[in-house]
């Protein structure tokens, strides 16, 4: 038997409606939302820690785990199993690799997301999609949605040259919402709503230079993220240390206290 095998096993008799499991029969596909979100997560935060063989392979399987669930799910309504999903997605890596399983010839990757954006575009004829920005996810988080919208866009060829493109933008786009801000009168939802829009221009520019960089915007913040929240808190230890609370220091004192976290970080 094999793991998939295995896999399924368990989960049809975890299901089954006299003798499965009492939790994982009442779960329903709304249920399953936030739990698959949760281990989304916890699978991407693995993968930022490959080192760790054994946590990296238990988030796959967990992952693994909520696509089985539901396919199980599926099977015992009727509408479809796990084999029938893992076809669906061999058949379309087929047909939009004809570089490797056709006569299609694909010198770099630049031309093979054009192939495959057109390839999709003929696989969607038959369905409501008239623009080539359809199939974006709406639920993406803000940053990753930004760039697959540009790279949809850049596929057929709505896209700058180089990133001094977005680079200039982002001068355009910072003037703006300085000048936005500066007349800005109270915090009138109409001042709000312009500044905001301004705001997100801007971090639409910089999520498009990312692209260009070939940088996950995501993932940029994600580290400064976490880079910030490691010093922060070794500002709080460094005030503690000192027998003092950070509501009760200068900012200058704690940007000397920021500045040697820095520091020890290159150390």
């Amino acid at each position: 038997m094999t793991g998939i095998e295995r896999l399924h096993s368990i989960m049809t008799r975890l299901r089954d409606p006299q003798t499965g499991c009492p939790w994982d029969r009442e779960q329903t596909l709304e249920s399953l939302k936030p739990c698959l979100l949760e281990e989304t997560h916890e699978l991407l935060a693995a993968m930022d820690r490959p080192g760790d063989k054994a946590n990296y392979v238990e988030e796959l399987g967990d992952v693994l785990l909520q696509v089985m669930f539901q396919c199980v799910m599926a099977e015992q309504e009727g509408r479809f199993s796990f084999d029938d999903v893992a076809n669906a997605i061999s058949d379309k890596l087929v047909h939009r690799h004809p570089h490797v399983f056709g006569d299609v010839d694909a010198k770099d990757s630049a031309t093979v997301l054009r192939n495959w954006e057109q390839i999709k575009q003929m696989e969607h004829k038959k369905e409501a999609r008239h623009s080539a920005l359809d199939g974006v996810p709406a639920a993406l988080p803000a940053l990753l949605k930004a760039q697959r919208t540009q790279e949809k866009a850049a596929r057929v060829g709505f896209d700058w040259k180089d990133a001094s493109g977005p680079m200039e933008k982002i001068r355009e786009e910072l003037s703006e919402l300085e000048s936005e801000i500066a007349a800005r009168k109270s915090d009138r939802p109409a001042d709000s709503d312009r500044v905001k829009g301004e705001l997100g221009d801007l971090i639409f520019a910089v999520c498009n230079l990312a692209r260009h960089l070939k940088v996950d915007a995501e993932s940029a913040v994600e580290l400064t993220t976490s880079k910030f929240s490691s010093r922060f808190r070794a500002v709080e230890s460094g005030a503690k240390a000192q027998g003092r609370s950070l509501k009760d220091m200068a900012l200058a004192e704690m940007d000397a206290l920021w500045d040697k976290a820095k520091e020890e970080e290159r150390n």
